[in-house]
Protein backbone atom coordinates (compact mmCIF):
# COMPACT_ATOMS: atom_id res chain seq x y z
CA UNK A 1 0.00 0.00 0.00
CA UNK A 2 1.29 2.98 -0.83
CA UNK A 3 2.22 5.71 2.07
CA UNK A 4 0.37 9.20 1.84
CA UNK A 5 2.50 12.04 2.46
CA UNK A 6 1.43 15.68 2.64
CA UNK A 7 4.14 18.36 1.72
CA UNK A 8 3.30 21.38 3.04
CA UNK A 9 5.22 24.34 1.32
CA UNK A 10 5.71 27.11 -0.97
CA UNK A 11 5.48 24.92 -3.98
CA UNK A 12 4.65 27.57 -6.19
CA UNK A 13 7.12 30.18 -5.10
CA UNK A 14 9.98 31.51 -6.76
CA UNK A 15 11.95 31.50 -3.95
CA UNK A 16 14.96 29.17 -2.23
CA UNK A 17 12.02 27.84 -0.39
CA UNK A 18 9.67 26.97 -3.17
CA UNK A 19 12.97 25.38 -5.03
CA UNK A 20 13.42 23.17 -1.80
CA UNK A 21 9.50 22.52 -2.40
CA UNK A 22 9.58 21.10 -5.46
CA UNK A 23 12.76 19.08 -5.62
CA UNK A 24 11.52 17.39 -2.87
CA UNK A 25 8.05 16.94 -4.92
CA UNK A 26 10.45 15.51 -7.77
CA UNK A 27 12.40 13.16 -5.52
CA UNK A 28 8.97 11.75 -4.21
CA UNK A 29 7.23 11.18 -7.80
CA UNK A 30 10.53 9.15 -8.66
CA UNK A 31 9.36 6.83 -5.91
CA UNK A 32 5.68 6.80 -7.06
CA UNK A 33 5.72 3.05 -6.11
CA UNK A 34 5.89 3.78 -2.20
CA UNK A 35 4.39 7.27 -1.89
CA UNK A 36 0.85 9.02 -3.02
CA UNK A 37 1.68 12.76 -2.96
CA UNK A 38 -0.53 15.34 -1.31
CA UNK A 39 0.32 19.28 -1.50
CA UNK A 40 -0.66 22.34 0.70
CA UNK A 41 0.92 25.12 -1.28
CA UNK A 42 1.61 27.85 0.87
CA UNK A 43 3.34 31.20 0.75
CA UNK A 44 6.64 32.74 0.84
CA UNK A 45 7.02 35.89 1.79
CA UNK A 46 6.34 38.67 -1.05
CA UNK A 47 8.27 36.42 -4.04
CA UNK A 48 6.95 35.73 -7.15
CA UNK A 49 4.97 32.49 -8.39
CA UNK A 50 5.40 30.29 -10.87
CA UNK A 51 3.57 30.89 -13.98
CA UNK A 52 4.43 28.14 -16.50
CA UNK A 53 2.07 25.76 -18.18
CA UNK A 54 4.83 23.11 -17.57
CA UNK A 55 4.40 19.58 -17.00
CA UNK A 56 5.74 19.83 -13.16
CA UNK A 57 3.43 22.81 -13.04
CA UNK A 58 0.35 21.34 -13.81
CA UNK A 59 1.06 18.26 -11.80
CA UNK A 60 1.66 20.88 -9.17
CA UNK A 61 -2.04 22.07 -9.43
CA UNK A 62 -3.57 18.73 -10.47
CA UNK A 63 -2.42 17.08 -6.74
CA UNK A 64 -3.18 20.51 -4.69
CA UNK A 65 -6.66 19.56 -6.14
CA UNK A 66 -6.94 16.37 -5.29
CA UNK A 67 -5.40 17.38 -1.78
CA UNK A 68 -8.66 19.55 -1.67
CA UNK A 69 -11.14 17.00 -2.81
CA UNK A 70 -9.76 14.22 -0.26
CA UNK A 71 -9.78 16.62 2.65
CA UNK A 72 -13.76 17.12 1.78
CA UNK A 73 -14.23 13.95 1.64
CA UNK A 74 -12.99 12.89 5.14
CA UNK A 75 -15.03 16.02 6.48
CA UNK A 76 -11.96 18.28 7.32
CA UNK A 77 -10.11 15.49 8.56
CA UNK A 78 -7.82 13.58 6.53
CA UNK A 79 -5.45 11.06 7.56
CA UNK A 80 -1.70 10.97 6.07
CA UNK A 81 0.92 8.19 6.92
CA UNK A 82 3.73 11.37 7.04
CA UNK A 83 4.21 14.85 6.81
CA UNK A 84 7.07 16.68 5.55
CA UNK A 85 7.02 20.11 5.95
CA UNK A 86 9.09 22.77 3.52
CA UNK A 87 9.45 25.74 5.77
CA UNK A 88 11.61 27.59 9.09
CA UNK A 89 11.28 25.89 12.34
CA UNK A 90 8.79 28.19 14.22
CA UNK A 91 6.08 27.12 11.37
CA UNK A 92 6.81 23.27 12.23
CA UNK A 93 3.51 21.07 13.60
CA UNK A 94 2.32 17.47 14.10
CA UNK A 95 0.22 17.02 11.19
CA UNK A 96 0.70 13.01 10.90
CA UNK A 97 1.85 10.19 12.95
CA UNK A 98 5.64 10.93 11.83
CA UNK A 99 6.61 14.79 10.40
CA UNK A 100 9.79 15.79 8.87
CA UNK A 101 10.92 19.05 8.55
CA UNK A 102 12.75 20.16 5.46
CA UNK A 103 14.55 23.48 5.70
CA UNK A 104 17.35 25.70 4.90
CA UNK A 105 18.54 26.14 8.07
CA UNK A 106 20.05 29.27 9.27
CA UNK A 107 22.94 30.85 7.54
CA UNK A 108 24.47 32.44 11.06
CA UNK A 109 26.32 30.66 13.79
CA UNK A 110 23.16 29.95 15.66
CA UNK A 111 20.21 28.82 15.74
CA UNK A 112 17.31 30.43 17.63
CA UNK A 113 15.83 28.56 20.87
CA UNK A 114 12.37 29.07 19.70
CA UNK A 115 13.35 26.88 16.69
CA UNK A 116 14.89 24.04 18.92
CA UNK A 117 12.03 24.11 21.35
CA UNK A 118 9.57 23.52 18.09
CA UNK A 119 11.86 21.19 16.24
CA UNK A 120 11.92 19.10 19.48
CA UNK A 121 8.12 19.02 19.74
CA UNK A 122 6.61 18.63 16.49
CA UNK A 123 9.09 16.96 14.12
CA UNK A 124 10.92 13.13 13.95
CA UNK A 125 13.76 14.34 11.90
CA UNK A 126 15.04 17.31 9.90
CA UNK A 127 16.37 17.67 6.82
CA UNK A 128 18.39 20.45 5.86
CA UNK A 129 20.53 21.64 2.93
CA UNK A 130 24.22 21.59 3.88
CA UNK A 131 26.88 20.68 6.13
CA UNK A 132 27.10 24.40 7.47
CA UNK A 133 22.98 23.80 8.47
CA UNK A 134 23.79 20.81 10.01
CA UNK A 135 26.62 21.61 12.01
CA UNK A 136 24.47 25.33 13.16
CA UNK A 137 21.23 22.57 14.12
CA UNK A 138 23.82 20.48 16.24
CA UNK A 139 26.01 22.28 18.09
CA UNK A 140 23.58 25.32 19.03
CA UNK A 141 23.39 24.66 22.86
CA UNK A 142 21.98 26.90 25.45
CA UNK A 143 21.83 26.68 29.30
CA UNK A 144 18.24 27.22 29.89
CA UNK A 145 15.86 26.74 33.08
CA UNK A 146 12.86 24.06 33.03
CA UNK A 147 9.99 26.70 33.88
CA UNK A 148 8.42 23.80 35.56
CA UNK A 149 10.34 22.56 38.05
CA UNK A 150 13.30 25.57 38.15
CA UNK A 151 15.95 23.34 37.32
CA UNK A 152 18.47 24.74 35.64
CA UNK A 153 19.47 22.75 32.35
CA UNK A 154 23.09 22.97 30.55
CA UNK A 155 23.82 22.73 27.09
CA UNK A 156 20.44 22.09 26.39
CA UNK A 157 19.95 21.69 22.24
CA UNK A 158 18.14 19.80 19.67
CA UNK A 159 17.25 16.56 19.84
CA UNK A 160 16.01 15.54 16.74
CA UNK A 161 18.61 13.90 13.84
CA UNK A 162 19.74 16.21 11.23
CA UNK A 163 20.13 15.22 8.01
CA UNK A 164 22.13 16.37 4.84
CA UNK A 165 20.31 16.62 1.68
CA UNK A 166 22.06 19.38 -1.45
CA UNK A 167 20.39 20.18 -4.59
CA UNK A 168 21.35 18.59 -7.75
CA UNK A 169 22.58 19.94 -11.12
CA UNK A 170 19.76 20.89 -13.35
CA UNK A 171 20.46 21.11 -16.65
CA UNK A 172 19.09 23.62 -18.74
CA UNK A 173 19.47 25.10 -22.41
CA UNK A 174 20.16 28.83 -22.36
CA UNK A 175 17.27 31.16 -23.57
CA UNK A 176 18.72 34.39 -24.51
CA UNK A 177 17.66 38.24 -22.56
CA UNK A 178 16.60 40.90 -25.11
CA UNK A 179 19.71 42.84 -23.38
CA UNK A 180 22.95 43.75 -24.40
CA UNK A 181 26.19 44.51 -22.40
CA UNK A 182 28.55 47.48 -23.92
CA UNK A 183 31.13 46.32 -21.59
CA UNK A 184 33.46 42.65 -22.52
CA UNK A 185 34.86 42.19 -18.97
CA UNK A 186 31.28 41.12 -16.82
CA UNK A 187 30.96 39.86 -13.11
CA UNK A 188 27.59 38.57 -12.15
CA UNK A 189 25.38 39.11 -8.97
CA UNK A 190 21.95 36.87 -8.72
CA UNK A 191 20.57 37.85 -5.50
CA UNK A 192 18.04 39.67 -3.72
CA UNK A 193 19.16 43.18 -1.77
CA UNK A 194 18.49 42.63 2.18
CA UNK A 195 21.16 43.05 5.42
CA UNK A 196 22.55 39.40 4.61
CA UNK A 197 23.37 39.70 1.13
CA UNK A 198 26.05 42.09 1.29
CA UNK A 199 25.50 44.04 -1.83
CA UNK A 200 26.00 47.82 -0.69
CA UNK A 201 29.86 47.10 -0.45
CA UNK A 202 29.67 44.20 -3.35
CA UNK A 203 28.48 47.06 -5.59
CA UNK A 204 30.48 49.72 -4.02
CA UNK A 205 33.80 47.90 -4.02
CA UNK A 206 33.76 47.02 -7.52
CA UNK A 207 33.18 50.80 -8.36
CA UNK A 208 36.20 51.29 -6.32
CA UNK A 209 38.36 49.13 -7.81
CA UNK A 210 37.35 49.28 -11.70
CA UNK A 211 36.35 53.15 -11.41
CA UNK A 212 38.51 53.99 -14.16
CA UNK A 213 37.84 50.97 -16.65
CA UNK A 214 35.04 51.29 -18.90
CA UNK A 215 34.79 47.80 -20.47
CA UNK A 216 34.46 46.48 -16.62
CA UNK A 217 30.71 45.31 -15.59
CA UNK A 218 28.90 44.61 -12.81
CA UNK A 219 25.65 42.85 -13.68
CA UNK A 220 22.32 42.66 -10.83
CA UNK A 221 20.12 40.39 -11.03
CA UNK A 222 18.55 41.83 -8.15
CA UNK A 223 15.15 42.79 -6.30
CA UNK A 224 13.83 43.99 -2.85
CA UNK A 225 11.29 41.53 -2.60
CA UNK A 226 9.05 40.76 -5.04
CA UNK A 227 9.14 41.03 -9.24
CA UNK A 228 6.82 43.27 -9.44
CA UNK A 229 6.76 47.05 -11.14
CA UNK A 230 6.52 48.79 -8.14
CA UNK A 231 9.16 46.94 -6.43
CA UNK A 232 11.63 47.74 -9.63
CA UNK A 233 11.46 51.22 -8.91
CA UNK A 234 12.01 50.74 -5.18
CA UNK A 235 15.34 48.38 -6.47
CA UNK A 236 15.93 51.03 -9.26
CA UNK A 237 15.74 53.57 -6.30
CA UNK A 238 18.02 52.03 -3.82
CA UNK A 239 21.05 51.53 -6.58
CA UNK A 240 20.98 54.77 -7.92
CA UNK A 241 21.16 56.25 -4.27
CA UNK A 242 24.16 54.22 -3.59
CA UNK A 243 25.60 55.40 -6.75
CA UNK A 244 25.30 58.92 -6.28
CA UNK A 245 28.05 58.24 -3.14
CA UNK A 246 30.15 57.45 -5.24
CA UNK A 247 32.15 61.07 -4.84
CA UNK A 248 32.09 60.24 -1.40
CA UNK A 249 34.12 57.18 -2.38
CA UNK A 250 36.69 59.06 -4.00
CA UNK A 251 35.15 57.95 -7.37
CA UNK A 252 34.73 61.19 -9.24
CA UNK A 253 34.34 59.75 -12.59
CA UNK A 254 33.16 56.46 -13.12
CA UNK A 255 34.02 54.53 -15.86
CA UNK A 256 32.85 51.00 -15.25
CA UNK A 257 29.18 50.02 -15.89
CA UNK A 258 26.32 49.22 -13.23
CA UNK A 259 23.07 47.10 -15.27
CA UNK A 260 19.91 45.84 -13.54
CA UNK A 261 18.27 43.20 -14.27
CA UNK A 262 15.10 43.09 -12.79
CA UNK A 263 11.79 40.70 -12.68
CA UNK A 264 11.25 37.01 -13.47
CA UNK A 265 13.64 35.38 -15.50
CA UNK A 266 13.24 31.33 -16.98
CA UNK A 267 16.11 29.04 -15.27
CA UNK A 268 16.93 29.37 -19.36
CA UNK A 269 17.39 32.79 -18.75
CA UNK A 270 19.88 32.62 -15.71
CA UNK A 271 21.66 29.78 -17.61
CA UNK A 272 22.38 31.99 -20.54
CA UNK A 273 23.99 34.90 -18.52
CA UNK A 274 25.92 32.34 -16.68
CA UNK A 275 27.09 31.02 -20.46
CA UNK A 276 27.51 34.43 -21.37
CA UNK A 277 31.08 34.78 -23.25
CA UNK A 278 31.61 38.33 -21.45
CA UNK A 279 30.65 37.00 -18.07
CA UNK A 280 34.14 36.71 -15.79
CA UNK A 281 32.86 35.32 -13.16
CA UNK A 282 29.84 35.19 -10.40
CA UNK A 283 30.22 36.93 -7.15
CA UNK A 284 28.88 36.38 -4.07
CA UNK A 285 30.23 38.06 -0.70
CA UNK A 286 26.83 37.52 1.62
CA UNK A 287 27.90 36.96 5.02
CA UNK A 288 26.32 33.54 4.74
CA UNK A 289 24.37 30.81 2.51
CA UNK A 290 22.45 28.35 3.84
CA UNK A 291 23.31 26.25 0.67
CA UNK A 292 24.13 29.44 -2.14
CA UNK A 293 21.61 28.34 -5.16
CA UNK A 294 23.38 30.68 -7.40
CA UNK A 295 26.77 29.75 -7.12
CA UNK A 296 26.15 26.31 -7.82
CA UNK A 297 23.87 27.07 -10.56
CA UNK A 298 26.79 29.11 -11.93
CA UNK A 299 29.63 26.68 -10.77
CA UNK A 300 27.76 23.64 -12.70
CA UNK A 301 27.66 25.82 -15.70
CA UNK A 302 31.29 26.58 -15.98
CA UNK A 303 31.27 30.10 -14.75
CA UNK A 304 34.25 30.71 -12.22
CA UNK A 305 33.10 32.19 -8.56
CA UNK A 306 34.26 34.70 -6.27
CA UNK A 307 33.49 34.56 -2.93
CA UNK A 308 34.28 33.60 0.60
CA UNK A 309 34.96 29.78 2.37
CA UNK A 310 32.48 30.00 4.92
CA UNK A 311 28.70 28.73 4.64
CA UNK A 312 26.44 26.27 2.69
CA UNK A 313 28.68 26.90 -0.47
CA UNK A 314 31.54 24.84 1.48
CA UNK A 315 29.46 21.52 0.41
CA UNK A 316 30.40 22.31 -3.47
CA UNK A 317 33.23 24.67 -4.21
CA UNK A 318 35.84 22.58 -3.18
CA UNK A 319 37.88 19.68 -5.02
CA UNK A 320 40.26 17.10 -3.88
CA UNK A 321 43.76 17.66 -5.09
CA UNK A 322 45.94 14.72 -5.46
CA UNK A 323 46.71 14.40 -1.83
CA UNK A 324 43.36 13.69 -1.20
CA UNK A 325 42.70 17.36 0.22
CA UNK A 326 39.51 19.29 -0.49
CA UNK A 327 40.72 22.49 -1.96
CA UNK A 328 38.29 25.48 -2.80
CA UNK A 329 38.37 26.18 -6.60
CA UNK A 330 37.35 29.97 -6.57
CA UNK A 331 38.96 33.36 -6.46
CA UNK A 332 38.81 33.13 -2.78
CA UNK A 333 37.66 36.20 -0.68
CA UNK A 334 39.02 35.85 2.78
CA UNK A 335 36.50 37.29 5.48
CA UNK A 336 36.29 37.66 9.79
CA UNK A 337 33.45 35.88 11.69
CA UNK A 338 31.58 38.64 13.73
CA UNK A 339 28.33 39.42 15.60
CA UNK A 340 25.40 39.74 12.92
CA UNK A 341 24.57 43.59 12.40
CA UNK A 342 21.63 44.97 14.11
CA UNK A 343 19.65 45.52 11.15
CA UNK A 344 19.40 41.65 10.57
CA UNK A 345 18.20 40.50 13.92
CA UNK A 346 14.91 39.08 13.33
CA UNK A 347 13.09 38.09 16.43
CA UNK A 348 12.70 34.46 16.63
CA UNK A 349 15.26 33.62 13.79
CA UNK A 350 18.32 35.64 13.60
CA UNK A 351 19.95 36.16 17.35
CA UNK A 352 21.21 39.09 18.20
CA UNK A 353 24.66 37.16 19.31
CA UNK A 354 25.01 34.93 16.18
CA UNK A 355 28.29 35.30 14.18
CA UNK A 356 28.46 35.22 10.43
CA UNK A 357 31.06 36.06 7.89
CA UNK A 358 32.09 39.46 6.28
CA UNK A 359 34.42 39.93 3.26
CA UNK A 360 37.55 41.95 3.41
CA UNK A 361 37.47 44.87 1.51
CA UNK A 362 41.03 44.40 0.41
CA UNK A 363 40.74 40.63 -0.16
CA UNK A 364 37.53 41.29 -2.22
CA UNK A 365 39.03 43.58 -4.78
CA UNK A 366 42.39 41.54 -5.03
CA UNK A 367 39.94 38.67 -6.16
CA UNK A 368 38.24 40.75 -8.69
CA UNK A 369 41.17 42.13 -10.56
CA UNK A 370 43.20 38.14 -10.12
CA UNK A 371 39.41 37.05 -12.08
CA UNK A 372 39.97 39.68 -14.69
CA UNK A 373 44.22 39.39 -15.08
CA UNK A 374 43.96 35.51 -14.66
CA UNK A 375 41.17 34.47 -17.16
CA UNK A 376 42.37 31.38 -18.11
CA UNK A 377 43.69 30.19 -14.55
CA UNK A 378 40.24 30.61 -12.87
CA UNK A 379 38.47 29.01 -15.90
CA UNK A 380 40.61 25.96 -15.66
CA UNK A 381 39.45 26.40 -11.79
CA UNK A 382 35.66 26.15 -12.88
CA UNK A 383 36.15 23.49 -15.67
CA UNK A 384 37.21 21.02 -12.68
CA UNK A 385 34.57 22.30 -9.99
CA UNK A 386 32.20 21.89 -12.68
CA UNK A 387 33.09 18.13 -13.19
CA UNK A 388 33.35 17.74 -9.17
CA UNK A 389 29.73 18.80 -9.12
CA UNK A 390 28.52 16.76 -12.02
CA UNK A 391 29.87 14.03 -10.39
CA UNK A 392 28.63 14.23 -7.18
CA UNK A 393 25.42 15.98 -7.34
CA UNK A 394 23.41 13.62 -9.81
CA UNK A 395 19.91 14.35 -10.30
CA UNK A 396 18.93 10.50 -9.15
CA UNK A 397 21.23 10.19 -6.70
CA UNK A 398 20.39 12.99 -4.67
CA UNK A 399 16.52 12.09 -4.93
CA UNK A 400 17.11 8.92 -3.54
CA UNK A 401 19.06 9.75 -0.67
CA UNK A 402 16.48 12.51 0.08
CA UNK A 403 13.99 9.39 0.02
CA UNK A 404 15.92 7.17 1.93
CA UNK A 405 15.86 9.39 4.74
CA UNK A 406 12.50 9.49 4.89
CA UNK A 407 12.69 6.48 6.98
CA UNK A 408 16.24 5.48 7.40
CA UNK A 409 18.91 7.52 9.45
CA UNK A 410 21.57 9.92 8.49
CA UNK A 411 24.62 7.69 7.22
CA UNK A 412 28.17 8.50 8.25
CA UNK A 413 29.68 10.02 5.29
CA UNK A 414 27.79 13.17 5.97
CA UNK A 415 29.44 13.56 9.47
CA UNK A 416 33.13 12.50 7.57
CA UNK A 417 32.26 15.47 5.10
CA UNK A 418 31.35 17.74 7.00
CA UNK A 419 34.84 17.25 9.70
CA UNK A 420 36.78 18.02 6.57
CA UNK A 421 34.74 21.31 5.53
CA UNK A 422 35.23 22.49 9.15
CA UNK A 423 38.87 22.04 9.15
CA UNK A 424 38.96 24.04 5.56
CA UNK A 425 36.65 27.18 6.79
CA UNK A 426 39.48 27.05 9.48
CA UNK A 427 42.40 27.85 7.29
Amino acid sequence: MLKKILVKGPALSRSGYGEQTRFALRALRSRSDVFEVFIINIPWGRTGHITDTGEETQWIHKTMAKTAAYAQTAQGSPQFDLSLQVTIPLEFEKIAPINIGYTAGIECSKVSPKWIEKSNATVDKIITISGHSKNVFENTKYNVTNQQTGEQVANWGLTVPVGVVGYPVKQTDPEPLDVEFETTKNFLVVSQWGPRKNLDNTIRWFVEEFKDDPDAGLILKTNMASDSIMDREFTSHRLKRLLSEAKAWGVEDRKCKIYLLHGELTEGNLTWLYQHPTMLALVNIAHGEGFGLPLFEAAYNGLPLVTITWGGQMDFICKKNKKGKLVPHVARVNYDVAPVQAAAVWEGVIEKDSMWAFAKEASYKNALRDVTEKQKHHRNLADNLKKEILANFDENTLYEKFVSFLHEEPDEEVAEWLKKIEKISEL
